[in-house]
């Protein structure tokens, strides 16, 4: 268990992300901050993927700031469709992943090793109403992060410092956590959103997904599907998705005041790679088998009004690596807001 704190690392990239929030406002964009905070506190257990921390932001309008430079990019490593001019968004964030007995001095070599992941991240959300498409809207988005593994994220100082003054134990592994890597992924995703259905008073809306993942963080392909029941739909393309997924733009539609939905999802994917699980890329480090299959079932609610969000979710994965003893459970809660 664990909640955020500073960090040199984590001040550094900060910095970079209102640097560049600020750029990209220079052009009267208004747009959607959110903070994103993942916890195991829904488990028995603080282990595994134990924590994950995202600040980001995203234009409101398509094609409104942020530097010509990465928007080519975005749109060099994302040929699919013309995104160039989708909403911008950047994003800072970190992960921390340990054993399951955080009280070991020497950790299980068969359990998760510890590893950090401290990250920034700019990424093109690119919409076609389904006017144009049939009959779902598609919202296509790709996503650049870049940063480093290793004891250079801080994982330890944030999660250990935490854990001091909360009075909780400290995790003793650490010592044993993967090695300083440079490390860069690039999160590719599809969502359709189908028109609302109503039902009585409550509308209900499908979202299938397809997603892909490409880098020294994560090589995946994966699909699921999301079903919601609530009213005002049309207000975004649903809730905050886990790593090693990317998330739907978290724009809040300027044209809802007011919006609540339930959800339930189910998303599969192949993992072809995880350096939190297959070890570092280029030096010996700690190591487990991964499975080649993983699946996610998440479930929660998400409540709009006056330009703010509220979401939280309860996410189930089937375990990751070979000889872990059971599923993995945690929670999501996400604050957004428009401005």
């Amino acid at each position: 268990m664990i909640m955020s704190r500073s960090a040199p690392t984590a001040a550094l990239v900060l910095v970079s992300l209102l640097a560049s929030t600020s750029a990209a406002r220079a052009d009267d964009a208004s747009g959607t901050f959110s903070l994103r905070l993942e916890n195991d506190f829904v488990g028995d257990t603080d282990g595994h993927y134990t924590h994950g921390s995202r600040l980001d932001w995203v234009s409101d309008k398509a094609g409104a700031g942020g530097p010509d430079f990465v928007r080519d990019t975005l749109q060099f490593l994302f040929p699919f469709s013309d995104i160039r001019n989708g909403r911008i968004g950047f994003a800072v964030g970190q992960n921390i992943y340990t054993a399951a007995d955080t009280s070991r001095k020497v950790p299980d070599p068969d359990d998760r090793p510890y590893a950090g992941w401290t990250y920034v991240g700019a990424s093109l959300h690119g919409e076609t109403p389904r006017g144009e498409s049939g009959s779902f809207d598609t919202l296509d988005s790709v996503e650049l992060d870049v940063g480093i593994v290793g004891p250079q994220s801080y994982a330890e100082e944030v999660q250990n410092g935490y854990h001091a003054m909360a009075g909780f134990g400290k995790a003793e592994g650490w010592k044993y956590q993967l090695k300083n890597e440079p490390a860069a992924v690039v999160f590719a995703s599809r969502t359709w959103r189908s028109a609302p259905l109503g039902v009585g008073p409550v509308d209900f809306d499908v979202l299938p997904q397809v997603d892909a993942s490409l880098g020294n963080v994560s090589t995946h392909a994966g699909a699921g599907g999301m079903v919601r029941f609530g009213h005002g739909l049309d207000v975004d393309y649903g809730p905050s998705r886990n790593p090693p997924s990317s998330s739907a733009a978290p724009v809040i539609n300027p044209e809802r005041d007011f919006a609540w939905y339930g959800f339930a999802a189910v998303n599969g994917r192949a993992v072809a790679h995880n350096i939190f699980l297959d070890g570092n890329t280029f030096v010996d480090s700690p190591s487990v088998d991964r499975e080649v299959f993983v699946g996610d079932l998440r479930f929660g609610v998400a409540v709009v009004y006056s330009g703010w969000r509220l979401e939280f979710a309860e996410t189930l994965r089937t375990k990751e690596f070979k000889g872990q003893d059971s599923d993995d459970r945690f929670g999501t809660l996400t604050l957004s807001a428009r401005f």
